[in-house]
């Protein structure tokens, strides 16, 4: 397991707030009321303990196969429907969306091997990731990856929690499936946008980690 660089300031502070706050404590406080200093130690070590977590990125053994959309992020489907996209393809498409709750590894995969001919950043609310409208009034990121006669569009959506989406490609950029597509920060959701017709290979509540489960095959 691995840090991820988008931690690194967040856990450093922490780290510091952690040291800094139990120096204080069992300096101040711990001689006449242990059981507080105890309590804000253990209060303060949970704290530094979920921010490594949640930016760990652990070592997997990736999913390479070019007949393949692998799921670009950890988390629970939420939603298999046919729906009417509006912002790139206008037309109908098969969308199925990952929900990433703050215990799910955050980074975020490139699911298809091909040439990014479409990103765009959205300004938009923090409405939680679940909720359906999330989709198109969240703030997002959407990435379209052409691979072959394949398109696909991936939207990192930010959540109730999630305020800074960070996204690393550009418009023109050739990708490889499973490398490193972004970075979500504190639960948020992401959709695919899937050609009508596209057989989907994961089911709703289904659990799926980023870089490795197949979440549809393509002809």
């Amino acid at each position: 397991m691995t840090i991820h660089k988008e931690g690194y300031k967040f856990i450093a502070v922490c780290a510091f707030a952690f040291g800094l706050v139990n120096l204080v404590s069992f300096y101040f406080v711990s001689f006449h009321q242990p059981l507080i200093s105890w309590v804000i130690f253990f209060i303060t070590l949970s704290v530094l303990l979920f921010l490594i977590s949640f930016f760990r990125v652990p070592n997997r053994k990736l999913t390479i196969d070019e007949n393949a959309v692998i799921c670009p992020a950890d988390g629970k489907v939420v939603v298999i429907e046919e729906i009417f996209e509006e912002e790139y393809f206008k037309d109908n498409r098969l969308q199925v969306s990952i929900f990433m709750s703050p215990a799910n590894v955050h980074q975020n995969i490139v699911p298809l091997s091909g040439h990014v001919i479409y990103n765009q950043y959205h300004k938009g609310k923090y409405l939680v990731a679940w909720n359906p409208k999330s989709s198109t009034e969240n703030e997002r990121q959407s990435v379209v990856i052409r691979g072959g006669k394949t398109e696909i569009l991936v939207k990192q959506i930010a959540g109730a929690l999630a305020k800074r989406i960070k996204n690393y490609l550009v418009v023109g950029q050739k990708v490889e499936q499973s490398q490193e597509l972004g970075f979500i920060k504190f639960g948020s959701r992401v959709d695919v946008l899937l050609p009508i017709g596209t057989a989907i290979m994961v089911k709703i509540n289904q659990a799926v980690q980023g870089g490795v489960t197949v979440l549809a095959k393509i002809s």
